[in-house]
């Protein structure tokens, strides 16, 4: 090997694998539709803030969910609410109050997929309005941080190790994420490290060969104005690793001239087009 050729392998060696990822070489047959995954009222937004920044106040959020199809191969971008929450009665009054509309395979029907084609489910953290619907895809490998898979083991915890069922089996298709995943390895699809709102806490980023790069946030913020203000809910794990991957999150938006959506923001989740239609 010459001096050049060597030096060449030291830098690729030397280069973050995730960077190298978030720009593919080929451009692969990718499709994104943003689902419907419920409704949600806080009436006390002041809990999600740990400096007292919106006392008194409530706010409306989205639950949102994603499919991404790659090639053949569709992946489910977190579950929402459960279907406890179907048809519930939904109020924006004096008290929190969570609704859901429309399960996910009721959604995915109307773009003719079954709970059978979805081979990934990809879980930004373990929080109820995350997770919900996950056990309808029992046969789909399941992508979530590693550290928060450990908390479902923890006392306490029985409730989401339920959500959580199919994949706490033995033998059960389950990858545990440390650090950024390429999920596909090309670069198309890339888990994000986001920690702190949980201690494995992951977003999204999305290649779409026509609109580029799509990132979606998890729970990293809640709104845009927490984001602006960098502002960390009181539950939250972890404060700083929370500043530090809200820090991340909007660099690499800013770098990657991303469309950011906050999932739980409505007027982030509808910069994608109105399901059955896809973001390409």
């Amino acid at each position: 090997m010459n001096a050049c050729l060597r030096l060449l392998a030291v830098a690729l060696l030397a280069f973050p694998i995730s960077l190298i990822a978030a720009a593919p070489a080929t451009k692969p047959d990718l499709r994104l539709w943003r689902l419907d995954c419920g409704e949600l009222w806080t009436y006390n937004l002041d809990e999600m803030s740990d400096t007292r920044a919106y006392v008194g106040r409530s706010k409306y959020f989205v639950g949102s969910c994603y499919l991404i199809r790659h090639g053949e191969t569709y992946l489910l971008w977190d579950a929402g609410l459960s279907r406890e929450y179907l048809h519930k009665p939904f109020a924006r009054g004096d008290a929190d109050s969570n609704s859901l509309a429309i399960t996910l395979v009721d959604q995915l029907a109307k773009i003719g997929v079954e709970p059978s084609q979805i081979a990934m489910i990809g879980i930004s953290h373990y929080h109820f309005d995350h997770i919900g619907q996950a056990a309808d895809f029992p046969q789909a490998k399941l992508l979530i941080g590693q550290k928060d898979f450990e908390v479902l083991g923890q006392p306490g915890q029985e409730w989401r190790a339920k959500l959580l069922a199919p994949w706490l089996r033995k033998d059960a298709k389950i990858e545990k994420i440390n650090g950024d995943s390429d999920v596909f390895g090309d670069g198309s699809v890339v888990m994000l490290d986001l920690p702190g709102h949980t201690p494995g806490h992951h977003g999204l980023l999305v290649q779409l060969p026509k609109r580029g790069a799509v990132l979606l946030s998890g729970d990293v913020v809640h709104f845009r104005e927490n984001m602006e203000s960098m502002g960390v809910p009181s539950f939250n794990t972890d404060r700083a690793q929370s500043l530090a991957s809200m820090d991340r999150f909007g660099k690499l938006a800013r770098n990657l001239h991303a469309t950011l959506i906050i999932q739980h923001e409505e007027e982030d989740v509808s910069k994608l087009p109105v399901f059955p239609e896809a973001a390409e």
